[in-house]
């Protein structure tokens, strides 16, 4: 037999350590290796960064979200606990007339605002961390794709509905701008103490749309704590888990 010669640019026994090098590579970029080296290069090094960038916003935005909880729930607690404290020494003949000389009429108002606005964006947080309460027996005894169709569904319906009350609320800030009004104690322009409306409704459809977004692709949703499982109680929709063995 006549030799044929290797022509090939790659050097033999690397075809297999090439294609486990894809699947390290974002879908995008390994698809567009047909473009050229560079291309395909220039590609990829934008595909990563742009991953690396969006997971970085990410954890940026969930610290956030998590520090502003954790600082008004903290600073809620003191204030009552400073205010219970003051009303009780308002009542002792000997601590009557320091206690007289501190105002804090404010504070019941102050504290209603800091629970408004850590309900909503503590609501959001719930979305992002699963710790919502759900009932799911019918979901149960729905079959692995109708499972999926349904919490996905629901995941979209909590997004627009979200998404509609904060454009709403929006509105109603943008609105009561223009006005003079102002909150009864603390006399704060009342567009302030209402931006938490679409402040945490516009926060709560973003994590609605990234939990859909995840549960699409994994087909599993967030549980906020994996130690408090349920002995018996499967967390994956078992029809789903049977669809996933199959498929594999």
């Amino acid at each position: 037999m006549i030799g044929v010669e290797n022509k090939s640019p790659i050097a033999p026994g690397t075809a297999d350590r090439s294609a486990s090098l894809w699947a390290t590579f974002p879908v995008d970029c390994v698809e567009s290796r047909d473009l050229g080296p560079v291309a395909h290069a220039s590609g990829c090094m934008r595909s990563s960064q742009e991953l690396r960038g969006s997971a970085i916003l990410l954890r940026i935005l969930d610290r956030l979200e998590e520090t502003l909880i954790a600082s008004l729930m903290a600073a809620a607690t003191i204030l009552i606990f400073v205010a219970v404290v003051h009303r009780y020494a308002f009542g002792i003949p000997v601590l009557h007339p320091y206690m007289a000389a501190i105002h804090l009429s404010w504070a019941q108002e102050l504290c209603i605002y800091m629970f408004v606005w850590m309900a909503k964006f503590g609501a959001a947080y719930g979305v992002r961390t699963g710790i919502h309460v759900g009932v799911d027996v019918a979901l149960a005894r729905l079959d692995g794709r109708s499972y999926y169709r349904t919490v996905l569904f629901g995941l979209l319906c909590g997004a627009l509905f979200t998404g509609v009350i904060g454009t709403f609320g929006t509105r109603f800030v943008w609105l009561m701008a223009h006005t003079d009004e102002v909150s009864p104690d603390l006399e704060l322009p009342s567009w302030i103490v209402y931006l938490a409306i679409p402040g945490g409704s516009y926060l709560m459809c973003f994590r609605f749309l990234q939990v859909a977004l995840a549960f699409a692709r994994t087909e599993e949703l967030p549980h906020h704590d994996p130690a408090a499982e349920v002995e018996g109680i499967e967390q994956k929709h078992p029809q789903l888990a049977a669809t996933a063995s199959a498929a594999g």
